[in-house]
């Protein structure tokens, strides 16, 4: 591995994991949720309010960021650490997801994708090359190899076929990345929702060599109970000695059932985008701060959450910041499910310490099954 990046296991319970890596920015504490800094910010919060909801690590977005402002102009001024000022460690994702889901009249090719950008309709080309290259003119911490992802339900020979592409760019993406101590690049594999294809992948990633490996392709569509099937021997195929980060998941209990099965690191927009429409999620389920019934409620969103959201504002005075389309309500509903989400990763990361994870899960399942309709 990369010189000063490390991987130590700690403990297990059932497959359940826990442990840190080791980056020359810093450790971080697995399981590990990495809020979503897309454009260089993670929307409504300052990185210090990020920093203090007990994130470790964020994620950047290769696509956004070479667009504008571009990764020349943030190498320029420092990297994306000292633009954004974050100072703990930073993993950008590669390119492939944003390129086929938001780029205009895209074409793909073995050599890589030429796309016209959402923004301005400019035309560029990312290949697993460019992309090596814009993630370290960012300064990644952990890098991404470029790949496709496709969209599920999808036919198993289109899967197939995208799959091998991705292992011939992960390739590519190995050598172009070179030997760069401290900073660290992580395999991809994909094979959409079909065992053979995963464990073909895996294989294939196994013989390149990586720092540790990511399992895309799922939360695309396919369902949370088919990426629960591809999660019960998905991470298995992949090195014990190495972390295993589930891209783009998710929902709370997404993320429990991933680390349950094996996984030590997630992201999602989820906890940010949902703080924006009014959505905060609490330990009895998610609640609508606009729902009519909050407007009188003198609570906290959640009694056991000790982020400013709950400490210092009521339910009455969220519902009415939100309703009156008040900056404050983005800012305040966002550092909350930012806190909820690390506080639910530290209470894993505790449980399997302990090796009582199964009576952990439990009881947050219970504590959601109860619900949140309670009197004032």
């Amino acid at each position: 591995m990369s010189a000063r990046f490390n991987f130590h296991l700690s403990g297990t319970d059932g497959k359940a994991r826990t442990g840190r890596i080791v980056t020359p920015r810093g450790e971080i504490r697995t399981p590990a949720f990495m809020p979503v800094g897309t454009a260089a910010t993670v929307k409504a919060m300052l990185p210090e309010s990020v920093a203090d909801t007990g994130a470790d690590i964020l994620l950047g977005n290769t696509y956004h960021l070479m667009l504008r402002p571009t990764a020349e102009r943030i190498a320029r001024l420092g990297g994306l650490h000292h633009f954004m000022n974050w100072n703990r460690p930073i993993l950008t994702d590669s390119g492939g997801f944003q390129v086929m889901s938001l780029a205009d009249l895209r074409k793909l090719t073995e050599k890589g994708v030429t796309f016209k950008s959402h923004i301005d309709g400019s035309r560029h080309e990312i290949t697993p090359e460019r992309s090596m290259e814009i993630q370290q003119l960012l300064g990644s911490d952990i890098v991404m190899c470029f790949d496709e992802c496709p969209a599920l339900p999808a036919d198993e020979a289109r899967v197939a076929e995208s799959m091998r592409l991705s292992m011939r760019w992960a390739a590519r993406s190995r050598e172009a990345f070179g030997d760069r101590p401290g900073h660290a690049l992580f395999g991809i594999q994909q094979g959409g929702v079909t065992r053979a294809l995963r464990e073909e992948s895996a294989e294939a990633l196994k013989a390149i060599g990586f720092d540790g490996y990511a399992i895309g392709g799922l939360a695309v569509g396919e369902g949370q109970a088919a990426m629960f099937g591809v999660l019960d021997y998905a991470p298995d195929m992949l090195p014990a000695d190495r972390p295993r980060y589930l891209m783009g998941v998710g929902k709370p209990d997404d993320i429990v059932g991933a680390v349950r099965r094996g996984v030590d690191m997630m992201d999602c927009v989820l906890p940010s985008r949902s703080g924006r429409t009014g959505q905060a999620f609490t330990r009895r389920g998610v609640v609508n701060i606009k729902n009519a019934r909050h407007q009188d409620d003198p609570r906290p969103l959640d009694a056991e959450c000790a982020c400013p959201a709950c400490r210092s504002y009521s339910r009455a005075y969220l519902h009415h910041v939100f309703r009156a389309g008040e900056i404050i309500s983005a800012m305040l509903l966002t550092w909350h499910n930012l806190h909820y989400y690390q506080d639910l990763m530290a209470g894993m990361r505790a449980a399997i310490a302990a090796g009582r994870f199964a009576a952990w899960e439990a009881d947050f399942h219970a504590q959601r099954a109860e619900g949140d309709l309670r009197p004032v």
